[in-house]
């Protein structure tokens, strides 16, 4: 769904009704395209979160904490400079244009009252957060674009704010029948379309909404609605556009199965066949649409430098590991060269000078075979030669068989860590990987520093039984999950054959129910290799019955006899435990 003009609507509503002539109480900026603002108001106290991410710009208000950086961005004490106790006089949207404009007031140095504006924009990859003076000029902004970026609009610091005009869009809120036939009726293109292209603040979705509550096909071209279908469509949309001006908002997710499909701040009578969940406020809809989402995206980007790290090393093994298994086969023919050795040791003596081969019956498989011959050397010193190439082969197939079982080991290591990326959540998460490639070799520790403290914990989950159930991020916490944590009786759970997390169902001594180890095979497959498949088979066993062999690398165990059960990656229902 698109942070649209209506769901920027129902921000600012929930926001006046709650920030408004609050005292903006601390600034943070917890990364560099965002910034949590903690306003006290009306004895209570608030977090705000701008962002303008280029891939997920939100606003909304959240309970939750950010650590940032230890030394704060200039942005940000320019910030904390002007508007630290500053007070929140208004909060309001430009039309139904995707922008918030928290106005402020606060005592300068000399204790006169000044007023700004901190104005924030959601557009996509033109998102930004821009701090202005009470003339609309520009003190600064969280990014600047120069006009060798941009030839619309500069923003930096100085210059002029304004909102670009880059198309030709109406208010809808200024919506009349006169106004509608202008915009659409001559537009050769779906009316859905052309509604969104005509107006600002709508969405696609929204616009489709608007034709399926006025009768109208939203895919039929614009230019041959009837009279009566612009009518309807007239009236639908003058009654939507109130709707929004009355603040009568329900913010509401759409459900997909179990997957969230799609988030309005009105009702979507296009998604009436579908599950929806209503909230009592936007920001606690948008925290749990996007939250997940948003921390996805930030973790994929600070860990891309590690996967690049594993992806190389992988790719390398892959490729030692392919020439390994030709070199392998080539050493097929040793065993052939050692009974030609034999055959003309036993049979030789009958050979004539100069010949250049000798037919002779193997007595291995009682049939007869012909050994091809160097006419220049004896039949003992041709033995010979051959007795030499079985040797030579065979050194060489010994010694592969170490050495790919070693590199067929470390690919299987690196999947599993590339995996253990994949399943990283936070921050902390990262470290502890990077601790692992650092002492598997790959990373060199920089000098003097020292081994990290590790903070990333387990996920914890409680089966619909009650049973706690704990499942490994990454190779290190297998290993602790699974030889420290875990009990004997305990039950241990992992995807097989395929990289994955160790889950361990702690008992406590009591038969585990069905439904508990569905529920534990669930979280073996989801945090797996495979939780893109439609069925996952999943081992399980007692957890005595597990071993790690001496030497094996992090996350590494062998076992001999256990149950399989194959079943999707669902966890949806599964409770977890954030600690």
């Amino acid at each position: 769904m698109a942070f649209d003009g209506i769901t920027i609507a129902n921000i600012t509503a929930e926001l006046r009704s709650t920030l408004l002539g609050g005292r903006i109480y601390k600034i943070a900026q917890p990364e560099s395209d965002e910034l949590l603002l903690t306003i006290k108001n009306n004895g209570l106290q608030y977090r705000l979160l701008l962002s303008a991410d280029a891939s997920l710009p939100l606003v909304y208000l959240t309970e939750s904490n950010k650590p940032s950086p230890l030394t704060a961005p200039g942005f940000c004490m320019l910030l904390r400079k002007h508007l630290q106790n500053a007070r929140i006089t208004g909060i309001s949207q430009p039309g139904l244009e995707r922008i918030i404009h928290l106005e402020l007031e606060h005592l300068d140095e000399l204790g006169d009252i000044c007023r700004k504006k901190l104005i924030v924009e959601i557009m996509g990859k033109h998102s930004n957060i821009i701090f202005c003076n009470e003339q609309d000029k520009i003190i600064d902004s969280i990014k600047h674009i120069s006009g060798m970026v941009s030839s619309v609009r500069e923003v930096l610091p100085g210059r002029d704010y304004f909102i670009p005009q880059t198309q030709d869009k109406q208010n809808p809120l200024q919506l009349t029948y006169v106004n509608l036939l202008e915009q659409i009726r001559e537009k050769p293109m779906p009316v859905y379309k052309a509604l969104y292209t005509s107006y600002t603040g709508l969405s696609p979705v929204m616009a489709q909404e608007i034709c399926c509550r006025a009768g109208v096909d939203g895919d039929m071209p614009a230019n041959v609605l009837e009279e009566n279908q612009l009518n309807n469509l007239y009236s639908t949309f003058s009654d939507m556009m109130a709707q929004v001006e009355s603040g009568n908002f329900t913010p509401t997710i759409y459900y997909d199965e179990k997957a969230p499909a799609e988030f309005a701040s009105i009702s979507l009578t296009l998604y009436s066949d579908k599950t929806a969940k209503t909230y009592n406020s936007v920001s606690e809809l948008l925290e749990q649409y996007y939250a997940q989402r948003s921390m996805v995206s930030r973790i994929r980007q600070k860990s891309v430098d590690l996967r690049k790290i594993v992806q190389t090393a992988l790719e390398r093994n892959v490729k030692k590991y392919d020439l390994q298994i030709r070199q392998m086969q080539d050493t097929d023919k040793r065993e052939k060269y050692k009974v030609y050795g034999e055959l003309l040791n036993t049979y030789g003596y009958n050979v004539e000078q100069g010949a250049k081969s000798m037919e002779a019956l193997n007595y291995y498989t009682n049939e007869m075979i012909t050994i091809p011959l160097d006419d220049t050397l004896t039949p003992q010193e041709n033995a010979k030669k051959y007795f030499d190439k079985y040797g030579k082969l065979k050194r060489t197939y010994e010694a592969l068989s170490e050495l790919t079982v070693q590199v067929k080991n470390e690919i299987e290591h690196l999947e599993s860590i590339l995996t253990a990326l994949d399943i990283a959540m936070q921050e902390d998460d990262l470290v502890q990987i990077k601790e692992e490639l650092i002492e598997s070799g790959y990373i060199r520790r920089k000098g003097g520093t020292k081994k990290v403290k590790i903070t990333s914990k387990p996920f914890h989950y409680i089966s619909s039984d009650g049973f706690h159930m704990y499942v490994g991020k990454n190779n290190y916490q297998n290993d602790e999950l699974t030889f420290k944590l875990a009990t004997g009786n305990d039950w241990w759970f992992h995807a097989k054959k395929i990289p994955g997390s160790h889950v361990i169902v702690k008992t406590e001594g009591k038969e585990l129910p069905d439904r508990t180890f569905e529920e534990a095979a669930r979280l073996a497959a989801y945090y797996s290799k495979g939780r893109e498949q439609e069925k996952v088979e999943i081992d399980y066993l007692q957890k005595k019955n597990v071993k790690k062999p001496n030497g094996a690398k992090p996350g590494f165990v062998v076992y001999y006899t256990n149950y399989s059960m194959a079943i999707d990656a669902d966890i949806a229902g599964i409770e977890q435990v954030h600690e």
